[in-house]
Formats: C-alpha cells, sequence, structure tokens
C-alpha cells in the first residue's frame, strides 16, 4: 500500500507514519516545518521530507490513501490535488479505526489524565508481555513509537482526544473509534476555539458515550459530577463500571497504595494519578490481567513523559515540569505536589500558551487554580496572542482571573529566567507547568538551579 502524510511532522502524525512504515507499507510525506523529536524520529527512518512545503507533484493517482493531519489548512495545495484526483482521504482517526475494525478497540477518553492512564495501561500489559496495538500521545519509557499496528493482535488502545480530526472533518477524534471498552476520566472545559459554551464541550462527551459498540464497557470515575451525570444518563445499552480515588497515604514522601496484599509504595503521586492508577486497573482487569498481576507492574510505572517529570533534586530542591496547561490539570497538579511535599514550599510557574489559555473571554476559569502554591508566577508572550490573532490580554486580566495574592506575571522570557535564578530555592518545590517552553528555556541549565 502506498500511503502519503500531508503534515507528517504532528506528534501522533509522525508516529503513524513510522508505524506504517514498519508494517511494510510504502509511506511518503509533506510539512511546512517539522520540529524535534519528529524530526529526528523521522530521519532515523528515512520519511523526513527533503525539504519542507507543499508539493502538488507528490500527490498522484498511485497513492492508494493520503492521511491528512490537523495541521494542514482547507486550502493546502496537496489536499486539493488529492480531492481533485479522488483520492481516498482519511484523518489518522478514521484510519485508525479502519485499521482496528476487527478488534477491540479500547478507547481512553477524558479532558484530562488519558495520556496517563493510557501509559499506565501500556506499562502494565508490556510489563506482562501482553501483546496488543496501540496509539498514544506522548513518549513512554521503553517503547520505540508511540503507535503500534499489527494483523495479529486481538486489542487496540487508543488515546481518544476530543479535539478536530481534521481540517474537512470537524467530528472529534474520539467519535470515529467507537470503542468496546472506553474510560472516562474527567470532564472540565477545554478547547474553547472549537467548544465555546460549556454545554457545547460536554455534549462531545454524550457522542462518545452513545458511539460505543452495544453492550460494551465503560469505566468512569464517578468522582467527576460531569462525568458521572454524562454517563448516568446515557441509555446506550452498555455497562457501567465506576472507580474512585482508592485507600492510600504518605510517608516520608512516598505515596503507597493500600491493597488487599499489603502497602504498596508507587513512584507517582497525587490525587489525580492515583484516581488514574484506578481507572486503568479497570480497563486492565477487562483486558485479562487480575488484580494482583496489575498491582505487580504498576508499582514500577513512574509516569509519562512531561507528566510530573523529574528535572532534578537534590537534598533541599526536587524541580518538575508537567504538560498542566488547563484549569482543571494547573489545579490538580500543584495541589498533587503540595500534598505530596507538605513540609515544603511550592513555587509554580505556569505559562498560558494555548488558544484557550489566551482567550480573554475563558481566562476566569483559572480562578483557584494555583491557591495550593505558596508562590506563583505566571508567563505568557504577548507575541503568542496576536500569533493566534486574539484579543490583547493585559497583566491586570491575569492577575484579575487568578484571585491570587502577590501573583507574578511576566512577559519577557529573559526576565522570567533571571527571576528564577535569583530565587532561594532551599527547602523547594519548582514546578513548571505548560505545553509550551516559556519562550525558549533551557531546562538543562534550570538544572544548575540546584
Amino acid at each position: 500500500m502506498n500511503i502519503h502524510f500531508i503534515a507528517i511532522g504532528g506528534s501522533a502524525m509522525h508516529n503513524l507514519a513510522i508505524a506504517l512504515h514498519q508494517k511494510g507499507y510504502q509511506v511518503s510525506g509533506s510539512d511546512d516545518m517539522i520540529h524535534n523529536p519528529s524530526k529526528s524520529r523521522l530521519e532515523k527512518y528515512s520519511l523526513l521530507p527533503q525539504e519542507f512545503g507543499w508539493f502538488t507533484e507528490k500527490i498522484s493517482s498511485s497513492l492508494d490513501i493520503v492521511i491528512l493531519g490537523m495541521h494542514a489548512k482547507k486550502d493546502n495545495l496537496e489536499l486539493l490535488e488529492a480531492q481533485k484526483l479522488g483520492l481516498k482521504i482519511y484523518s489518522y482517526p478514521e484510519f485508525l479505526y479502519e485499521q482496528s475494525k476487527d478488534k477491540t478497540r479500547v478507547v481512553i477518553g477524558g479532558s484530562h489524565g488519558k495520556t496517563t492512564i493510557t501509559s499506565m495501561v501500556l506499562h502494565v500489559l508490556s510489563y506482562h508481555e501482553k501483546e496488543v496495538d496501540y496509539m498514544v500521545g506522548a513518549q513512554l519509557e521503553g517503547f520505540e513509537t508511540m503507535v503500534h499496528l499489527t494483523e495479529e493482535n486481538d486489542f487496540i488502545v487508543l488515546e481518544g482526544d476530543e479535539y478536530l480530526s481534521s481540517p474537512i472533518d470537524m467530528r472529534p477524534k474520539f467519535h470515529l473509534y467507537k470503542p468496546n471498552i472506553a474510560l472516562l476520566s474527567g470532564i472540565a472545559w477545554d478547547h474553547v476555539n472549537v467548544f465555546p459554551t460549556f454545554d457545547n464541550y460536554l455534549e462531545q462527551f454524550r457522542v462518545f458515550t452513545d458511539s460505543m459498540v452495544n453492550g460494551g464497557i465503560m469505566v468512569y470515575n464517578e468522582e467527576d459530577i460531569n462525568v458521572k451525570e454524562v454517563v448516568d444518563s446515557s441509555e446506550n445499552h452498555i455497562k457501567k463500571y465506576p472507580y474512585q480515588t482508592p485507600n492510600h497515604f504518605i510517608k516520608d514522601g512516598v505515596t503507597y497504595l493500600e491493597t488487599s496484599e499489603g502497602d504498596l509504595p508507587l513512584e507517582i503521586f497525587g490525587k489525580h494519578n492515583l484516581q488514574n492508577l484506578a481507572g486503568s486497573k479497570w480497563i486492565c482487569q477487562h483486558m485479562g490481567i487480575d488484580e494482583d498481576d496489575f498491582y505487580e507492574a504498576i508499582a514500577s510505572f513512574s509516569g509519562a513523559s512531561k507528566r510530573l517529570e523529574k528535572v532534578a533534586e537534590n537534598n533541599d530542591t526536587v524541580i518538575f515540569k508537567d504538560f498542566a496547561h488547563s484549569p482543571s490539570k494547573v489545579e490538580a497538579t500543584t495541589r498533587a505536589v503540595k500534598n505530596q511535599y507538605n513540609n515544603r514550599k511550592v513555587l509554580a510557574c505556569l505559562e498560558l500558551h494555548t488558544y484557550s489559555s489566551l482567550n480573554a473571554d475563558f481566562l476566569s476559569e483559572y480562578k483557584g487554580s494555583l491557591d495550593f502554591a505558596d508562590k506563583a508566577v505566571v508567563f505568557y508572550s504577548p507575541d503568542a496572542v496576536k500569533i493566534k490573532q486574539l484579543k490583547e490580554v493585559t497583566k491586570k486580566q491575569i492577575a484579575d482571573a487568578f484571585q491570587y495574592d502577590d501573583l507574578i506575571i511576566y512577559t519577557n522570557p529573559q526576565e522570567f529566567k533571571d527571576f528564577l535564578f535569583s530565587e532561594n530555592l532551599k527547602e523547594t518545590v519548582l514546578l513548571f507547568m505548560s505545553s509550551g517552553n516559556y519562550g525558549g528555556l533551557d531546562f538543562e541549565l534550570i538544572k544548575d538551579l540546584i
């Protein structure tokens, strides 16, 4: 099969391209810009385009399939040529469904936690050498690529993103998978550029729940009132398995899970991660892993990439970075760090980087999200606001939205860096939360802070 990727450089797109290359397909691709790690990984498999840009000559009737990434636009030259030739055009979720129609599809959904839960499930299955197909949005230790497709595996585990599928397919990705087994971790308004009201956003999870196959299994976090309402009100003929935060305690900076086999020390921490663990246990059990085997494997799970990832540590200071950027994630992550290190000062540094977080009408959602920090800093780039063609956001708007006493706000990367290097970090946890990089902050240099 001859497959061409339009916008091959995306996180999921480049992993899918590599997976299909490994499966023996003929793969080509284009993009106008590709950054690492996608660039170096595509180069490793000789899939990196020779030059950046869009080229109509790459599109011909010899192609069996074109896979279209969200980064492309509706007027993309290659897309227009593919449409003109009548080629079969898939978004990557559409293509993943086509590849898994005859498998048991396990889809992990939710506004937050889905990457971690998917990673937990894959970690446990890998530990017990249970082969499955998968697609997950973060790099997991011990996995070469985060998309794996075979003919023979019975299960496929998919991270179910609620964002749109492609420029010409405005359905949320997770509406296309039609799961046999699904999980909902939590619902908190996000992607306001696409879902302008919370009710509109909530509706996407109702559609997801109703898209499950007849007799399917829904695992859901009953401590999240929005999730509980969506699942409880669904009239789809599915089996419902609620979960909640398991019993646990913290001792000497380590979180222990209380189990029937005794107290189990974990490498992860935080209420949200313990909820994620409880959900992943149900999923694994429905995939044939019993409870004792789950606990044996999960004890060595250290987290998904960029999810409470420890950057550096000494006797006085520990530094974490986390992908948290939406209000619910910021609150959960800050709370988790404070609870785990309650005898230390927590210095929380949040970058407002996404479309939602830089939207003046959405800012009020951040009220109270940094309350568990002893000292809080918000960084944002006015240039990023302009690039996203949003209304100007002022420091006063941010201060009013967060309602955090003495909130420190920076818009200049150098001034933010100077602040960090002037801080006394003795007996401190330094927490970075962002889906960006604070205007080019080098985390190798950040290690020099301690």
